[in-house]
């Protein structure tokens, strides 16, 4: 996400800390290229006017030239206005102390709008809710069909009707349906246009009516550009929108209407699509995406990945067979299966903190998980006792084992040396660790 401002401001953040002591002319040329940066990522034109000037104030009033940390209180001052831009607090989600709280979801046609009702609903599932869709985007047939596909991947009930009646009429039917099952939250799915009408707009109200949203959350796809800001503006005159959602981040390399919408409406960004699957819905922090944007990373992120993929048991058992040098193919086919849980590898690498600033772009797009889809492709060819005990697999296994999964014996040679060299550094890091430890006690 937002890929070519972080490229640009990350070498700017570098540029700057190779300088040492700052003129006015050096931070004068850093605001131009910080602004030229934003206006490629499709931040709206007066969104960028009006971060520049405060950024300049600010600068300014530090009395930062000639001075020895003026790098670091330069890429603060960016940082800070960053985060200011983005929505310096946390929104908190507004819950109806009179269950359901109704989530109303709305947005143009081919926004993401269905796919991200099933995200936010297996998000509130995580949160200890128990949700409900309603399908009330009758104007597509395949809206009804997709939502309660979604609800059954998620084991979550959805309230649709095919018969002709009213999205309105859904919508109140649903509010009493999730009433009497004794659920607590409502999600509504409503129908989107290919631009902004009156018998749209007409609809939404009066679906708003009769089911007295906690939240109206408007999803924009990030590639409209700063269309999202008009559009997002648009909805939020006649429906007052508590909160953004910005899906397909992950492909776009721009994305700045993310960076204008909260300043040009004042409307929040609160969550982000980063994929398809139903877990990548991220909930959005302006701190960490401001840290992410100047190529710090978020580590934050990170952690919080690994602790929703990886148990702490599975986690203990894991160190336990690392250290004793026990791995096998099981042990690497568990780890694929929990990297697979946090998310694509490239999205990962991202948050990893001056990695986007290291390394090419190039190298960046093309690492891809099929790479790890070849490599499970070829344990799960093995089988349970190959798996456990590699030292079994001689050479007409390996030949099976190639054909099993259709690739070629010298891929799968390979991968068993991988295993053998993984076993023997372990090994050695094991003793290592051992000797450190009695030379601590002699001591």
């Amino acid at each position: 996400m937002l890929d070519t401002l972080t490229k640009r401001l990350g070498s700017l953040v570098m540029g700057l800390r190779r300088k040492g002591r700052l003129t006015e002319s050096d931070v004068d040329e850093m605001l131009r290229e910080i602004r030229l940066a934003l206006l490629e990522a499709d931040v709206n034109l007066l969104v960028a006017k009006r971060f520049i000037a405060k950024v300049r104030e600010k600068a300014v009033g530090e009395e930062l030239f000639g001075s020895l940390n003026a790098d670091q209180t330069l890429i603060k001052i960016v940082r800070d206005e960053l985060v200011e831009l983005l929505g310096a607090e946390e929104t908190k989600f507004s819950w109806n102390p009179a269950p359901p709280a109704v989530i109303l979801m709305c947005g143009l046609q081919g926004s993401g709008k269905t796919t991200t009702c099933g995200k936010l609903a297996r998000w509130l599932k995580k949160q200890g809710k128990k949700p409900m869709m309603a399908a009330c985007d009758t104007q597509r047939p395949a809206a009804i069909q997709q939502l309660e596909i979604l609800g059954e991947q998620l084991e979550v009930p959805v309230y649709a009707k095919t018969d002709g009646t009213s999205p309105v009429q859904i919508a109140r039917e649903a509010v009493e349906r999730c009433r009497f099952l004794l659920l607590d939250t409502l999600i509504v799915d409503t129908a989107g246009r290919l631009t902004i009408d009156e018998p749209l707009m007409e609809e939404l109200k009066q679906i708003a009516q009769v089911t007295k949203p906690s939240e109206v959350f408007m999803v924009l796809d990030s590639t409209t550009g700063q269309e999202a800001v008009n559009v997002a503006n648009a909805f939020h005159e006649r429906l007052a929108l508590t909160g953004a959602i910005f899906t397909k981040l992950d492909g776009d390399t721009r994305g700045g209407a993310i960076l204008s919408v909260r300043e040009a409406t004042g409307v929040p960004v609160r969550f982000v699509g980063v994929g398809e699957q139903s877990e990548a819905l991220d909930v959005f922090y302006p701190s960490r995406m401001a840290e992410r944007i100047l190529g710090m990373g978020d580590v934050m992120g990170i952690i919080e990945r690994a602790e929703e993929a990886i148990s702490q048991e599975d986690a203990k058992n894991l160190e336990d067979q690392m250290r004793a040098g026990q791995v096998d193919f099981n042990t690497m086919l568990q780890q694929f299966q929990t990297v697979r849980k946090m998310g694509s590898i490239r999205n990962l690498m991202k948050m990893i903190p001056g990695l986007s600033t290291m390394v090419p772009e190039e190298a960046l797009n093309q690492i891809d998980d099929g790479k790890m889809n070849q490599i499970e492709a070829i344990i799960l060819s093995m089988t349970p006792k190959e798996r456990t005990n590699p030292d079994i697999i001689n050479g007409s296994r390996r030949k099976r084992i190639a054909a099993g999964c259709g690739r070629s014996v010298e891929e799968v040679n390979r991968l068993i040396n991988q295993l053998y060299e993984m076993r023997r550094q372990m090994k050695q890091f094991s003793k290592m660790e051992k000797r450190m430890k009695k030379m601590g006690r002699r001591r």
